[in-house]
C-alpha cells in the first residue's frame, strides 16, 4: 500500500494532474466567494430587525457562520468539482503504469454528475450528523476517521472500479477486500485533515485507489499484455 501511495503522489508531476487540482481549487474559490458576496448583501445590507445591536449581532455571527462553513465544506466541495474531472487522473496513471490496457467504458457524465453530488450530500449530512459527538476529545478523532475512512475508501474505489467492471463486481470486490480498502480510505481522511495538502487528497486518492484496483485484480493487466 505505501508503494501505491508514493506512485500516487509522484503522479502530481502530470501536466493532466496538477491541470485536475488547479480547476478543482479554483472552482471552489469561486464557489464560497459567491457564497460570501450573497451572504455579505443578505447580512451587512438588510436591515433584520428594529434593534440595531441586534442587527450588529447577527451580522457579526453570520459572517462568523459562513467562514466555518467555508472552512469545514471547502475540502469537500473541491472534491465533488474534482469529482467530475478525475477520469483524466486515472488514464494518466493507467498510460504511465498500466500501458496496453483498452479505453475505459466509464459511467457517462450524466453518472458522475449524480455520483458527485450524492457523495458531496452524504458527506455533509453525515457529518453534520455526528457533529455533537466532535465536541468530545478523543472519541471525536475515533469518529472521524471511521466515518470518513469508509466513506471515502468506498467513494474512490467505486469511482475507479465502476470505470472497468460492473456494479455488482465492482461491489463484490469491494466487500472481499473491506479492510485493506478502509485502511486505504483513513490514510486519505487524514490528508484531508492537513491545510492546503487536503486540495490534493482528490488526485492522489484515485491515483492512489486506481493502484489499489490493479493489486487486488492485477489479471486485467495482465490480460491486456497478452
Amino acid at each position: 500500500m505505501i508503494p501505491a501511495l508514493v506512485r500516487a503522489i509522484g503522479q502530481l508531476s502530470d501536466p493532466p494532474v496538477r491541470k485536475v487540482v488547479w480547476l478543482s481549487v479554483f472552482g471552489a474559490i469561486l464557489g464560497f466567494l459567491t457564497m460570501a458576496g450573497l451572504a455579505w448583501i443578505l447580512l451587512f445590507q438588510t436591515q433584520l430587525t428594529e434593534l440595531p445591536w441586534l442587527d450588529a449581532t447577527i451580522d457579526v455571527l453570520g459572517g462568523l457562520g459562513v467562514f466555518a462553513l467555508a472552512y469545514l465544506f471547502f475540502p469537500a466541495v473541491v472534491v465533488t468539482i474534482s469529482g467530475l474531472l478525475l477520469e483524466r487522473v486515472a488514464v494518466s496513471v493507467e498510460r504511465r503504469y498500466y500501458p496496453g490496457l483498452p479505453p475505459a467504458e466509464g459511467q457517462g457524465l450524466g453518472a458522475e454528475i449524480w455520483n458527485a453530488v450524492k457523495f458531496l450530500a452524504i458527506v455533509v449530512f453525515l457529518n453534520l450528523l455526528v457533529l455533537p459527538v466532535y465536541l468530545f476529545p478523543g472519541v471525536n478523532i475515533a469518529v472521524f476517521y471511521i466515518l470518513n475512512g469508509y466513506l471515502l475508501s468506498r467513494e474512490y474505489f467505486e469511482l475507479v472500479a465502476l470505470r472497468r467492471m460492473k456494479p455488482s463486481a465492482a461491489r463484490t470486490l469491494r466487500k472481499a477486500n473491506s479492510a485493506r480498502l478502509f485502511l486505504a480510505g483513513v490514510i486519505v481522511a487524514f490528508f484531508s485533515t492537513i491545510p492546503l495538502v487536503n486540495l490534493l487528497v482528490p488526485v492522489v486518492a484515485t491515483a492512489f485507489m486506481v493502484h489499489i484496483f490493479y493489486g487486488l485484480t492485477g489479471n486485467l493487466h495482465r490480460a491486456a499484455k497478452q
